[in-house]
């Protein structure tokens, strides 16, 4: 293992600005998400004979997302600033699968609480276990959390063997959202060939990029058809009880927009990757270079920014934030 200042051909052309701007969002994911853990795993901890779901699948969401900013978008920061550490072969190979599992993990979490909040709604009730059933959450969530972690671990297998380590003028032919949009510690893709390397890109941006972003809009047009559908059937049958209601709409509505709002900032940002990130692939034209660091930040943003939207809906995390606010101002 190695580490020299990177050459001026291995640097991003990157202005200040733009290190300024990806140092705050990568401070703000950390901070952001470590605060969502430690204030909705607190509670979690506090009160185990009432566990809500949501807050575990939250706690799970931050948790991927904090993985992928602590084990990725800092050493790019500090990669920006200045210093390149380059790894060896395997060392390289162990990062890479470490990349690709928690950036595809990361995606179906952030999926799984949109289904999960689905699910819920066309189930009526909220999701609420209570100690007098059997304490903890509902073996069907774990299992769920469980699967998402592990075939994602699965499908991560050929970033532990289809890559290498570089050198300061090594370059990147292949780039993948799900790992890598430049370099880092010196660690590129090594595939067989161009057509075995496409072939992974191809399957990665069905698998992880385009099918989450469709099942996210599918799930969160369903909920929010739901809490409709449920406003109307109260209306008409004017509270009557053989109608199956929601009697918490107005917190699920508000859950559903939080959600809603978190989908279109995951959408956004995850999508502008995509698209940058295949340009690159595909066509390699001249505006390439600049899509690239448009897709740098892309990536970071959700990551950075979910927190915040959190805050906004959930009850906790508000109540936090408005006490420390309290103790600042």
């Amino acid at each position: 293992m190695a580490a020299k200042a990177p050459s001026a051909s291995q640097r991003t052309p990157s202005s200040t600005l733009y290190i300024a701007v990806y140092l705050i969002l990568v401070l703000l994911g950390n901070v952001g998400n470590t605060t969502v853990i430690g204030v909705v795993g607190e509670s979690l901890l506090r009160d185990p004979g009432v566990v809500r779901s949501s807050d575990i699948i939250l706690v799970n969401m931050a948790f991927s997302n904090l993985m992928v900013s602590l084990a990725r978008n800092s050493l790019l920061v500090i990669s920006d600033m200045g210093m390149e550490v380059f790894l060896n072969k395997n060392w390289c190979r162990f990062m890479m699968g470490i990349w690709v599992w928690l950036r595809s993990a990361n995606v179906w979490s952030t999926f799984f609480l949109s289904a999960f909040h689905f699910q819920t709604l066309r189930r009526v009730a909220p999701a609420v276990t209570n100690v007098h059933s059997h304490p903890g959450p509902p073996k069907s969530l774990i299992f769920g959390l469980c699967l998402i972690w592990s075939l994602n671990l699965i499908y991560s297998i050929p970033a532990f063997i289809f890559s290498k380590n570089g050198d300061e003028n090594s370059t990147e032919s292949l780039m993948l959202v799900s790992s890598t949009t430049r370099p880092l510690l010196g660690c590129i893709w090594s595939f067989p060939s161009v057509y075995s390397g496409l072939a992974f890109a191809t399957s990665s941006m069905v698998i992880h990029e385009t099918i989450p972003i469709f099942l996210m809009s599918v799930t969160n047009l369903g909920s929010l058809w739901t809490l409709y559908s449920h406003g109307q059937t109260r209306r008409a049958a004017n509270k009557s009880q053989d109608a199956p209601v929601i009697t918490r709409i107005p917190a699920e509505r508000r859950a559903a927009k939080v959600i809603l709002a978190l989908n279109i900032l995951f959408i956004s940002s995850w999508g502008t990757s995509i698209i940058s990130v295949n340009y690159f692939n595909y066509n390699r034209g001249s505006s390439a270079e600049f899509l690239l660091i448009v897709a740098r930040i892309a990536n970071i943003t959700f990551i950075a920014l979910s927190p915040i939207v959190l805050a906004v809906g959930h009850r906790r995390l508000r109540a936090f934030m408005k006490s420390i606010l309290s103790r600042v101002v």
